[in-house]
């Protein structure tokens, strides 16, 4: 494309039924292969099961015009059934402006709230569109779409969108049955408003290749046809390009822009890349790259941000459903939160700092503010950053710093519930398949870990016996040489286990107090259940010792 052309991906996004493709196809000149429903799955069952894709080119507005010859809209429109939204969040992911559309005649429904939140997380500007104004009663029909409006600016209130326009529109007026070819209502004003919020996208040209593939098709004589959109980086004519999934390498034969040749691509073009001696059906969507660039993993971490609308506990030893651009798998997630901020908004995890374990994170832990995909983002109401590990069931590539959403898609598609749950960027990628051997020991993941014992008497003023915190079977030999103390005030050193019952030797350094070793020294000298029985409360000398156990550790050492 040339340089004085700027391409914005536009995401078309909301609830099955409320008119995006219709929407999309009314502000199109120009479709690409897979736009418009053309997937026979599609036609037979009336709804968008795939990703679509068409464009507009129009004169760049004021703001740009000195930037700029033309401004492109590639439109992405995605499909707004429930059981769709693993491809929702694939699509989301590539997108620049948002254009979240509703059935006036319904308002939020419960995809369009999940558009809303995948929205707010992967793009930067948002309109609104009151779709199907047509079918208001035309003496409602003005009341109707002001209590819609404000409606809408109350849910926008708490998210970045607050000041999102929202434009009014009829993509077929009469509805999908009607015969007649009326004009769309509203097309025109939603086309401006696109062009006051369009900006010149932030592109990553200098990185390396990273080519996100929606589909896969081949063409009689010429080879495979691989469509999708630059994640980031650039491509050439002959370049070499890694599908990492498959493992194979192959040359840039030709390629395309919306039927347009050309030799060279940027980051956020929509593209199609012509190969040979390639199978199609090897694969349906993924990653294509510059060679070695993209890692396949196993597990990774990063730092995540809670979805405030999320109703469940996020719990460690929990399944997730994790989606990294067009992959989604199942992982089993592990959580923890930085001690201090020092270096807390570094893009490199820092294995050499402590971090302490969570057992969960709660909705009351979340924060309703607005938010946005950034490093200064606040993380789940706290300053300290919480991370997740996320174990993957199968292997999958990730591109470096991508977005990662974790959700609940296994739930009632029916129920009015959010299912994402969560969100952040890859910090670290995993791709050694030992990694709970090779990696995870050097994850100074820590549960702060309390026990507490009775003295049963003292030796002398320099050493007293303690029972009650240990049992028989355990390897008391791991705590030697740990701090504890006694509930009348004195420190304590464990020096060794005593006799065979689980018994400790404790040191006290300091020596014990004259009251404190009248009172052991006078405990020592009863015997047995008498012992028990005839000491009261106040009498009983109590010890406690707190320590930090590593989680991933594989010699179950303890520290203090």
């Amino acid at each position: 494309m040339p340089e004085n052309i700027i391409n914005l991906n536009v995401g078309v996004l909301g609830h099955v039924d409320s008119g995006k493709t219709t929407l999309s196809k009314a502000l199109s000149t120009i479709a690409s292969t897979a736009a418009f429903d053309k997937n026979p799955q599609s036609q037979e069952r009336g709804i968008t099961i795939d990703l679509g894709f068409s464009s507009l080119a129009v004169e760049p507005p004021d703001h740009l015009r000195d930037k700029c010859s033309q401004l492109q809209f590639t439109f992405v429109d995605c499909p707004g059934h429930a059981s769709l939204i693993r491809t929702i969040i694939g699509g989301a992911q590539i997108i620049d402006v948002m254009l979240l559309v509703l059935d006036v005649t319904k308002g939020m429904q419960t995809q369009t709230a999940e558009c809303l939140i995948v929205g707010n997380i992967t793009s930067q500007k948002m309109i609104v569109v009151l779709n199907k104004i047509d079918l208001l009663p035309p003496s409602k029909r003005n009341a109707a779409i002001e209590k819609m409006k404000k409606k809408m600016a109350l849910t926008l209130k708490n998210t970045k969108f607050t000041d999102a326009p929202i434009v009014c529109v009829a993509a077929k007026p009469g509805g999908p049955d009607t015969a007649e070819q009326s004009e769309p209502i509203g097309t025109k004003e939603l086309i401006e408003e696109m062009k006051k919020i369009s900006f010149i996208p932030e592109r990553k040209t200098k990185s390396p290749f990273v080519f996100s593939i929606d589909h896969c098709f081949s063409i009689k004589g010429q080879g495979t046809v691989m469509t999708g959109t630059i994640l980031q980086g650039t491509v050439n004519i002959n370049d070499n390009v890694e599908i990492p999934i498959l493992q194979i390498t192959k040359k840039v034969k030709s390629m395309q822009m919306f039927h347009r040749p050309v030799e060279k691509a940027i980051e956020g073009d929509r593209l199609g890349i012509c190969v040979t001696q390639f199978d199609p059906k090897l694969i349906e969507r993924g990653i294509a790259c510059s060679p070695g660039y993209v890692p396949i993993i196993y597990a990774a971490i990063l730092p995540i941000n809670r979805v405030a609308y999320f109703k469940e506990k996020i719990c460690t030893r929990s399944k997730f459903h994790i989606s990294l651009g067009h992959e989604t798998v199942m992982a089993k997630v592990s959580l923890f939160q930085e001690l201090d901020t020092e270096n807390s908004n570094s893009e490199v995890f820092n294995f050499e700092k402590e971090y302490a374990y969570l057992e969960e994170v709660s909705p009351e832990d979340s924060q309703t503010s607005k938010s946005d995909d950034s490093a200064a983002t606040a993380n789940l109401g706290t300053e300290l950053k919480t991370y997740a590990l996320l174990e993957l069931e199968h292997p999958v590539p990730a591109v470096p710093g991508s977005l990662v959403i974790g959700s609940r898609l296994d739930g009632d598609i029916h129920a009015n519930v959010c299912r994402l749950a969560f969100w952040g960027r890859l910090i670290h990628s995993i791709d050694d398949k030992s990694y709970l051997t090779s990696v995870l020991p050097k994850l100074r993941v820590f549960k702060e870990k309390h026990k507490s014992g009775v003295v049963e008497r003292a030796s002398n003023e320099m050493e007293v016996i303690g029972k009650s915190m240990f049992k028989k079977e355990s390897n008391i030999q791991v705590f030697i040489g740990l701090s504890v103390k006694l509930s009348t005030g004195e420190g304590g050193v464990i020096e060794g286990s005593f006799g065979q019952s689980g018994k400790v030797k404790i040191r006290i350094p300091g020596g014990l107090k004259e009251t404190t070793y009248k009172q052991l020294s006078g405990a020592s000298k009863k015997k047995g259940k008498q012992s028990d029985a005839s000491t009261t409360e106040s009498e009983i000398v109590r010890f406690e010792l707190h320590f930090k156990r590593y989680v991933y550790d594989v010699n179950k050492t303890v520290k203090q």
